[in-house]
């Protein structure tokens, strides 16, 4: 995984993307980050995702917050079944929208 990515740590606000996107919930920082390497081999996917800290309501602890692997899709051309299926690997989901 690269060191230049993007990590987001305020929650996600939408500003900057465009088009269709998927969001995949993983259930710690390295999780995330290992789905977001593994997406150009799997999915042929170009461009880097996003990686947003997620912090649960009530929660300041880092510990206690889910990381959101966001995925610009503008073609629509990404399978929905097995982006769950590869977050469903590291105890992670698709999160519809």
């Amino acid at each position: 995984m690269s060191d230049n990515v993007l990590v987001i740590d305020e929650g996600l606000t939408g500003e900057g993307l465009t088009g269709a996107r998927h969001i995949l919930v993983l259930p710690d920082r390295d999780a995330a980050e290992e789905v977001a390497g593994a997406l150009p081999e799997r999915f042929g996917t170009a461009q880097e995702p996003q990686l947003v800290r997620d912090a649960l309501a009530g929660e300041d602890d880092a510990e206690d917050a889910q990381w959101l692997v966001v995925i610009e899709d503008p073609t629509g051309e990404l399978d929905s079944a097995a982006l769950d299926a590869l977050a469903d690997e590291y105890d992670g989901w698709l999160e519809a929208e």
